[in-house]
């Protein structure tokens, strides 16, 4: 069994359980404790399951991780997807930027386009692309969150509400493998991304492979919803299937 498809069995295990010790998981899958170590490490790092002194649990579903560390994790996957995306994205086009550390880099990966006009819920999209002169970055009305610069609330979604917009570019904080669902943790974000979806022609979810299978208490949608899908890994077999049966195309960003 490879690293990653034993990683993925271990939050399977996790999460079925709840909490499960380091030996346990080392005599399921006939590996060193000190192996089984690592990979909770790196799956507790990527804020998927919580670390215990011997063993392992479920990670909060009500509360994500904090700005700072969100900004660290998965960096070289969220710089593939970001590039990934740039280049689907014509010269002259409007789009919607949504909160995320993943849409940040996306921002930074547009920087070398032309006359792009581009509304945002993100301050701090907004000042990665006030730089350029021929881009027009509008920002929606609403409540600054002090945490990471996100604007939500009614008048954020009256806002987006007013606008058809060619490509609405969107994260998320988790993808449910069993049925799709794609999860966050502020209702008030997700009313946002919602009306970014329902005004957008085209919807691009940028989403590293860590989204898969993380747990978060608020349903945005589905999976099925968007029309592509960027990640740096492969999605789990379910998803896949989703993906196909919707027509929604797969773009795997190595």
């Amino acid at each position: 069994m490879g690293q990653m498809t034993r990683q993925d069995q271990i939050i399977k295990v996790v999460r079925e359980k709840g909490y499960v010790s380091i030996e346990e998981l080392a005599a399921q899958f006939n590996v060193t404790p000190q192996t089984i170590r690592r990979d909770i490490n790196t799956l507790a790092d990527q804020n998927i399951i919580r670390r215990h002194h011997g063993g392992a649990s479920c990670e909060s579903s009500t509360t994500n991780v904090d700005y700072s560390t969100r900004q660290a994790l998965q960096l070289d996957a969220k710089k593939q997807i970001a590039k990934h995306i740039a280049k689907e994205i014509p010269n002259g086009a409007s789009l919607f930027i949504n909160i995320g550390t993943t849409t940040e880099e996306v921002a930074r990966a547009l920087l070398q386009h032309h006359n792009l006009k581009i509304i945002t819920n993100n301050i701090n999209v907004a000042s990665i692309l006030r730089t350029k002169e021929d881009f027009n970055v509008i920002v929606a009305g609403g409540t600054v969150r002090s945490r990471d610069g996100g604007i939500i609330g009614e008048a954020t979604v009256d806002f987006i509400n007013q606008f058809r917009v060619d490509y609405g570019i969107i994260g998320i904080s988790a993808i449910d493998q069993e049925d799709g669902s794609l999860l966050d943790y502020d209702y008030q974000e997700v009313r946002v991304a919602q009306s970014i979806i329902s005004n957008s022609r085209e919807v691009f979810l940028a989403a590293d492979h860590a989204k898969f299978g993380r747990s978060a208490m608020v349903r945005l949608g589905n999976i099925t919803q968007v029309d592509r899908l960027f990640s740096d890994a492969e999605p789990p077999k379910s998803i896949k299937a989703l993906l196909k049966e919707h027509s929604v195309k797969f773009e795997l960003c190595e």
